[in-house]
């Protein structure tokens, strides 16, 4: 079986705090990095899934990659979560892209 991937670009002024505060959170429960001095990270979770985080010129890329469909869509939910839920103030949405062409997930602040 191949893996699976899922991109997105989370437009945002404050990329790289983004990008550590997600690794830092998640890092609580599973294996994680953020490298201030290149603004780049990673995520890795039990499932086999990998996070990378990437700070851009006002955007953040997150680059997904999980062992089967399953795992990604819970990938997706979990990252996609928790950023929205920290830059909520920001108003931050995460549209996942799937690279096989399928459907991914978007999350976006509901609550006021």
């Amino acid at each position: 079986m191949t893996d699976i991937s899922s991109t997105a670009s989370v437009a945002t002024g404050k990329p790289a705090r983004y990008g550590k505060q997600l690794a830092s959170h998640l890092g609580r429960k599973v294996a994680s990095e953020w490298d201030p001095e290149v603004e780049q990270g990673w995520i890795d979770f039990p499932n086999g899934g990998r996070a990378t985080l990437a700070a851009g010129d006002g955007v953040l890329l997150i680059a997904l990659v999980a062992p089967d469909a399953e795992a990604l869509d819970r990938l997706e939910e979990v990252v996609g979560r928790h950023l929205v839920r920290f830059g909520a103030q920001d108003e931050l949405v995460c549209t996942w892209q799937r690279t096989d062409g399928t459907q991914g997930t978007e999350h976006r602040n509901t609550e006021d």
